[in-house]
C-alpha cells in the first residue's frame, strides 16, 4: 500500500481526474450491504494492488475497465499429499490469470469463512488443474485429514478481478 501511496502522489492532475472517473465506474459493497463507488486513490490502489499481486507492473494512467470471464466450475482434490484446483473454462483465455485465495485449516463442521489469503496466481492462459500444495503448505502447513479448507477463486485480467467462486473441501 505504501508503494501505491507514493506512486499516487506523483500523478498529474489529469491522471488523477482519469482515476476519479474510473473510480466512479467501480462499485463495492461494504459490510453493512451499502454500495459505494471508489474515489481516485481507491481506484488507483485497487487496480495497482491487483497488478502487483499478479506480477505485473503498476500503471500511472487509468486503464479502461476490463471484466474477466468468470469460472464456470471448480473441483478441488485435497489430501495431506496433494492439493489441486481443476477449473473450467480451461485453459483460461489469453491474458487471464486465476487468483487462488485459501483459508487456514478449520474444523470440518465450520460452514462459513471470512479469512482468505492469496496463495497462488496462475500464469496467463493457464490450463487446469492448478497444483497449490506447495504454496498452501508454505503458508499454513500440511493439510490435516478431517480439516476443512475454504477457497475463493477469482479470474484476473489487466488489473481487474472477476466474481469470486467460493468452494470448500474437507481434507481426505
Amino acid at each position: 500500500m505504501s508503494t501505491n501511496a507514493a506512486g499516487y502522489r506523483t500523478l498529474t492532475d489529469a491522471q488523477r481526474a482519469a482515476w476519479k472517473s474510473l473510480g466512479l465506474s467501480i462499485s463495492r459493497t461494504d459490510s453493512l450491504g451499502q454500495v459505494y463507488n471508489l474515489n481516485s486513490f481507491g481506484a488507483y490502489c485497487s487496480v495497482n494492488n491487483n497488478k502487483l499481486d499478479a506480477g505485473d507492473a503498476a500503471v500511472s494512467d487509468a486503464p479502461a475497465i476490463v471484466t474477466p470471464p468468470d469460472l464456470i466450475s471448480a473441483t478441488i482434490t485435497l489430501t495431506s499429499a496433494s492439493f489441486s484446483v481443476a477449473y473450467t473454462a480451461t485453459p483460461l483465455a489469453a491474458g487471464v490469470r486465476l487468483f487462488i485465495f485459501c483459508s487456514p485449516q478449520r474444523s470440518a463442521g465450520v460452514a462459513f469463512n471470512a479469512d482468505y489469503r492469496l496463495i497462488s496466481v496462475t500464469a496467463a492462459a493457464a490450463a487446469s488443474p492448478a497444483n497449490i500444495l506447495t504454496a498452501y503448505t508454505a503458508k499454513f502447513g500440511v493439510p490435516v485429514t478431517g480439516n476443512r479448507i475454504f477457497l475463493s477463486l477469482q479470474t484476473y485480467q489487466a488489473g481487474f478481478k472477476g466474481s469470486p467462486f467460493a468452494v470448500s473441501q474437507v481434507v481426505a
